[in-house]
């Protein structure tokens, strides 16, 4: 499969619900690169790379979240794929 990226915004009760962390643990176990932030209107950024495959399990599991989150949407674009990527890490 090819690889790529998508630029996702999660919003609801996403905050302070170790949304950041379990989308870390996420992006880890299935091999994808990127990064995660809170904003300050109470969403949750997210930018994954990886074979598209990995990549679309992390974008369907962003619309449950962890236990505590309550997920009320998700909004994915598809961008160019960069390969610069490594690791995956919280930011903001």
């Amino acid at each position: 499969m090819a690889n790529i990226c998508i630029h996702s915004f999660v919003s609801g009760r996403v905050q302070r619900v170790w949304f950041r962390q379990s989308t870390l643990e996420q992006a880890q176990t299935h091999g994808v690169t990127g990064w995660v932030r809170n904003l300050a209107d109470g969403r949750v950024e997210v930018m994954l790379y990886g074979d598209e495959k990995a990549v679309r399990q992390v974008e369907a599991w962003l619309s449950k979240g962890p236990a505590l989150a309550n997920v009320a949407e998700v909004v994915s674009e598809q961008l160019e794929y960069e390969d610069n990527h490594d690791g995956f890490l919280i930011t903001g």
